[in-house]
């Protein structure tokens, strides 16, 4: 059957689960790396191959930086961060839908701690620019008599994107991964057409709004003069 195949690398690696996700993480890791540098390996002025695919995915994420942050500067300024979680997110979603290996982000493990990544360093750009007590000043809120509620729900808002984050990309991979083993068993032979395309959707789609919300976050932080 088609979802032995699907679940027998990771049987085959360790009965540990944990240690199937972190092997599928370094494997993404890995394939990121050999892509990298086989689009720097011989640069070109008109780019083609691998260098040109990641080009154009550069620019998508600059245009998407630039609509979210309102300045092409800051969206080039944090590119380095926001395209290298694209292409994890990506790439862990997308992997699960090859016979025998599992979505890195199937696992909240990993979805956590690229949220935190992203939580810690927006807060910290946030106090660099803006100093520590400036950057404080925008959750109190413009009204002095608010201040203290409104502090007290900024932090809560900024906590829960935490788990909005984290919960959002975490419940729909783990949900497609058992959506695909259920069709795999119903179906076996017929299913690698609209599932795959679905699934395939829903990969592009998450890691969208992932990088969206990162851009935005960051926005929020490094412009709180403009709120």
């Amino acid at each position: 059957m088609l979802k032995d195949i699907f679940l027998f690398a990771g049987s085959a690696i360790s009965y540990n689960h944990t240690f199937i996700y972190v092997f599928h993480f370094l494997l993404v890791v890995a394939i990121i790396v050999l892509l990298a540098q086989a689009a720097t390996k011989s640069m070109q002025l008109v780019p083609h191959g691998v260098q040109n695919i990641f080009e154009a995915y550069l620019n998508g994420v600059l245009s998407i930086g630039k609509d979210a942050m309102g300045s092409y500067d800051l969206a080039r300024k944090y590119l380095p961060l926001i395209a290298t979680l694209g292409l994890i997110v990506f790439l862990s979603n997308i992997i699960g839908m090859v016979p025998g290996f599992e979505s890195p982000t199937a696992n909240l493990n990993l979805t956590l701690a690229l949220t935190i990544c992203v939580f810690v360093y927006y807060h910290y750009q946030g106090i660099k620019k803006n100093g520590f007590l400036g950057y404080m000043k925008h959750f109190a809120g413009p009204i002095k008599v608010m201040a203290p509620f409104m502090f007290v729900i900024e932090i809560v808002s900024h906590l829960s994107r935490i788990v909005s984050l984290s919960f959002r990309l975490f419940g729909n991979i783990k949900g497609d991964d058992l959506f695909l083993l259920v069709m795999l068993t119903l179906a076996p032979w017929f299913v690698p057409m609209v599932p795959y395309a679905l699934l395939t959707f829903m990969a592009i789609l998450q890691t969208f709004i992932f990088m969206v919300l990162s851009y935005v976050y960051l926005a929020g932080a490094v412009a709180v003069d403009e709120h």
